[in-house]
Order: C-alpha cells, then structure tokens, then sequence
C-alpha cells in the first residue's frame, strides 16, 4: 500500500539549533527544528526522527546506519558525499536539496518528494523508490537497474542513458521523461502507459517491444 499521504506544514518555530550535537544511537526525535544544524560527516546509528525539520541543515558526508527519517522536512538541505545505510526516508520532502555524490545502500525513500534537487551523480543499490516523485529530477546516466520504482512519479523526469535494466517499474508514471539512450531491458512495466512516452534510442525486449507495438494499435501474432 502507498504511503498515507500528510501535509507538512511549519509548526510552532522554535529557533534553529545550528550547535546540537548528533544523536546518540537508539534515540527518538519528534517534532524538533533542526534548521541550519551543522552534522557534517557525522556518523548517526539508529536514530528515529519523526515530522522534524532540517531546513538549510549541512549534512554533507553525514552517515547514517539503520536510521529513520519519517515525514521530515530537508529543504535545501546539504548532503552531498553522505552514505546511507539500511536507511529510510519516509514521506520526507527534499525541496532544493543537494544530494549529489550521495550512496543509498538497501534504503526505503517511499512516497517521498524531490522537488528542484540535485541528485546526479548518485548511487542506489537495492534500494526501494516506490511511490517517490522525482518529477523533473536529472537523473540522466544514473544506474538504476534493479531498483524499485513501482507507481513512482517520473513525469518529466531526465532519464536520457540511465540504466533501468531489471528495475521495478510497475505502474510508474512516464509521461514526458526523457529516456533517450536508456536501458530497460528486463525491468517489470506492468501496467506502463507505453502511449505515455517516446521510446525513440531506447533498448527495450522483445516483450517491452511487443507491449508498445499493440499499445500503438499493431496486431501482432
């Protein structure tokens, strides 16, 4: 099931707190303001953050194990060099953030938001996209293959040569992405609007291919 959707609205302010120190492992944190917090290369190890607010935090190089970001808030956010670790990111928005140069290794980033961010180069492995947006995001050339993206939100999205061989697209939406010289050799498009997109310079199978060719009006024996 998607993740239940919930409006993140700015609560009571109570002042950044560039100076907290990270948190020790095994920790809750709900509702804090985290703005402008300085955690460079800090190491975070199965911490819980629950609707908290790390708007302009520097988290570059930041490492997190096992770590959970539920309904937070990262806009313009600095996480570029960070590893993240069996780590997951629910329901978060990454207005503007800069996470170039970032490793999510066996992450969930279900249903959360992308707006405006840099995310290339990047590094996802067995990682689990379903229901994020990544509308408009520039992904282009980034390795995908095998990741899961079932009924994520590609609208627009810079596809151009990435490699999406094995990924799990099942009901992504792929209106307008550019996908010019990507891979999608094995990956699950179940229920794909294979109408929705052009397929021009992409490598697709023979059942990718015959799943077009029908989509498109042709008999095919």
């Amino acid at each position: 099931m998607p993740p239940t959707p919930r409006k993140l609205a700015a609560g009571p302010y109570t002042g950044p707190k560039p100076h907290v120190a990270p948190p020790e492992p095994d920790s809750v944190w709900e509702d804090e303001d985290l703005a402008r917090v300085d955690w460079d290369g800090a190491v975070l190890e199965r911490v819980t953050f629950v609707d908290c607010r790390f708007d302009d935090a520097q988290l570059a190089e930041l490492v997190t194990r096992r770590c959970v970001f539920e309904r937070c808030v990262l806009t313009g956010v600095a996480m570029a060099g960070s590893a993240h670790d069996g780590t997951a990111f629910l329901s978060c928005r990454f207005d503007r953030a800069r996470l170039f140069d970032v490793r999510w290794t066996g992450c969930k980033l279900t249903g959360s938001q992308f707006p405006g961010a840099t995310m290339r180069p990047m590094t996802s492995v067995d990682s689990d996209w379903s229901y994020a947006s990544l509308r408009g995001v520039d992904l282009s050339g980034v390795d995908l293959s095998g990741q899961k993206l079932r009924e994520a939100d590609l609208t627009d999205t810079e596809l151009t040569g990435a490699d999406l061989t094995r990924a799990d697209l099942r009901h992504a939406r792929l209106q307008t992405t550019r996908l010019r010289g990507a891979d999608l050799r094995g990956a699950d498009t179940d229920g794909v609007n294979w109408r929705g997109f052009d397929l021009t310079g992409v490598r697709v199978d023979v059942l990718q291919a015959v799943s077009f060719a029908r989509a498109h009006g042709a008999l095919v024996d």
